[in-house]
């Protein structure tokens, strides 16, 4: 827990940048949703921008890391947990406290008002606490994908995936195809987190620290069937004072 309290002062005093490279070590998919499905397309595109360039949503890597985090603090429990959408088989639960030195709510922030929890009684936060950190929409780097990749993938930046489920009463087979942004491919990641208070410093390593999960854990569709490994590279950190 940081060193944060109920009495603790905000003031704007800079930003922190960390920009650098995320590279595909497997395939990777993440989902545009099937309102983004084409004739003669795959099952299950990815995510493009304007251009029909497969990007990562900054939305994707900030709440894959939050969940990790929440994971390894021992957070991912129903005492810990409130509903953020109580919709019948779309439920949304995630880690919110009113601790002042929470640091995963001082990370990504924390709404005001009365939210159920998952298990005992609701929690009342009366103020809400803001989201320190950023995350931006990670961009494909296109030199990443090669002439000779090009050659062996099935659009021009992506490839097709063909994945099979068994019926295990008739050996049926279930054909679907799982659109991939292929190994070796590189993404240009950006984070930013807001300095508000001195006690803010150290939450720098509580984003490192769920970096470093994420690449020991999947990005996307598909983890278990072996799509979504990714690491960080080429790392930069840049201080910017209130000043600059």
């Amino acid at each position: 827990m940081s060193a944060h309290t109920a009495q603790t002062e905000l003031t704007f005093l800079g930003k922190m940048l960390l920009e650098g490279e995320l590279h595909c070590d497997t395939g990777l998919h993440v989902g545009a949703g099937k309102g983004s499905l084409e004739i003669g397309g795959a099952d299950n595109p990815v995510v493009k921008d304007a251009f029909g360039r497969p990007y990562v949503p900054g939305s994707s890597l900030r709440g894959k890391i939050r969940a990790l985090l929440e994971q390894s603090s021992g957070f991912a429990v129903p005492a810990e947990m409130v509903y953020l959408s109580k919709r019948k088989g779309q439920e949304v639960r995630i880690h919110q406290s009113d601790r002042p030195d929470d640091e995963i709510c001082l990370l990504f922030g924390r709404n005001p008002g009365r939210m159920e929890r998952v298990a005992g009684e609701p929690l009342d936060s009366p103020n809400a606490t803001p989201s320190r950190l950023a995350v931006f929409d990670a961009p494909l780097d296109a030199a990443s994908i090669t002439s000779q990749m090009r050659e062996n993938l099935d659009d021009e930046l992506t490839e097709v995936k063909s994945e099979n489920a068994i019926d295990r009463i008739t050996s049926q087979a279930n054909p679907r195809t799982l659109e991939r942004v292929p190994a070796g491919a590189r993404f240009r990641v950006r984070f930013i987190l807001d300095v508000l208070c001195l006690e803010d410093a150290p939450l720098l390593l509580r984003l490192l620290e769920g970096m470093r999960l994420l690449e020991d854990d999947t990005l996307g569709g598909g983890g278990s069937r072996g799509s979504g490994r990714v690491r960080f590279a080429n790392l930069r950190l840049v201080w910017r004072g209130k000043d600059y």
